[in-house]
């Protein structure tokens, strides 16, 4: 049985917490951010977890990581 590969472009946006679970960044943060308040763009700084039903595609995605 050969090795399964890694899904480079999904392991280039996600990371595993020393808890098993998955971080990841936050979208709508690249452009058109004149009409966003200070508060929403501070807030779309800060990572956050995988939701639980994404999960079991990471399995799949990320066997080795």
């Amino acid at each position: 049985m050969p090795k399964m590969k890694t899904h480079r472009a999904t392991a280039k946006r996600v990371t595993r917490t020393g808890s098993g679970l998955w971080k990841r960044a936050k979208a709508c943060k690249s452009h058109l951010l004149a009409h966003k308040t200070s508060k929403r763009k501070r807030h779309l700084r800060q990572p956050t977890i995988l939701s639980a039903a994404d999960s079991g595609r990471m399995a799949r995605l990320l066997p080795y990581l």
